[in-house]
């Protein structure tokens, strides 16, 4: 009987490609993370506590996360309307749009920030139809949001679209043959099946917008305890030559980044074994 014999892979075997992977990942994220949290260690726990509990740094947490988790949400919802319009119909100029989702990706921030500034100004194409309604976009947390918007709608129409070219239309019509509606259809089978790659592409956007600086910077209008996000505070923090406080509200948006982006992973992990369960 001939013995087996393992097929040789074209890629390198595990243990070189794990190896390269770890010193890769080490090099790029894991000692600069570590140096930032022993760095953190070193700032004595009463003058950490202050910095991250003043009053100017709480409100730039509060618009930071509130004005991502708000910008994530309604990409959610009208990420999802124009990955299902690119994928399921056929339209003159639909390359176009399809390229234009991606602008956000080759532009650079700080030109997308002026533009939005211009727009929504009070003087702006937008702007000053806005302002005799009581409606202030620029230099208010509006702004701010309408700005993380941006940046964040490629993720989740880049991360949408492969699974909504993977739906089978016949599963579909099988639901409407059994008398299903297209409200139920689209929440007994359409969003079932979506539901973790929707979670992944919220999450990716809201991860981004934490972190966006460079369009924010010019619509905030970067009034403290208004408009000011964290990012802002933290090169203010290294303008004014606190690199303690610099790296104590780095620190918190890390960590509160990271249990943020964990649980939305374990959600999406639970709602993924419950679809495959069912």
């Amino acid at each position: 009987m001939p013995i087996p014999t393992r097929k040789r892979g074209v890629l390198p075997g595990f243990g070189l490609a794990m190896g390269f992977t770890l010193s890769y990942l080490s090099l790029i994220v894991l000692i600069p993370l570590a140096a930032l949290v022993l760095r953190s260690a070193s700032i004595p726990g009463g003058d950490f506590w202050r910095t991250v509990t003043d009053p100017r740094v709480l409100a730039s947490y509060r618009l930071s996360f509130g004005a991502s988790l708000v910008a994530a949400l309604v990409n959610a919802l009208f990420g999802f309307i124009v990955a299902w319009s690119l994928v399921r119909y056929s339209f003159p100029g639909r390359k176009l749009l399809d390229a234009m989702v991606d602008l956000p990706f080759a532009m650079p921030t700080a030109v997308s920030g002026i533009a939005l500034t211009a727009i929504y100004a009070p003087n702006g194409w937008i702007g000053r139809w806005l302002a005799p309604l009581g409606i202030q976009a620029a230099y208010s947390p509006l702004g701010v949001t309408i700005a993380l918007t941006l940046i964040g709608l490629p993720f989740v129409v880049r991360t949408l679209q492969p699974t909504l070219e993977d739906l089978d239309p016949e599963i579909e019509e099988a639901a409407a043959s059994l008398g299903a509606g297209r409200l139920q259809t689209f929440v007994r089978v359409i969003l079932p099946m979506i539901f973790p790659t929707l979670l992944t592409g919220f999450a990716l956007a809201f991860a981004r917008g934490l972190g966006e600086y460079g369009s924010v910077v010019f619509i905030a209008g970067n009034m403290p305890m208004k408009t000011e996000i964290a990012p802002l505070l933290i090169i203010t923090k290294l303008e004014q030559y606190d690199y303690a406080g610099a790296t104590a509200i780095a620190v918190v948006m890390l960590a509160a980044s990271f249990l943020l982006l964990l649980s939305i992973n374990g959600l999406q992990w639970w709602s993924g074994r419950h679809a495959t369960a069912g």
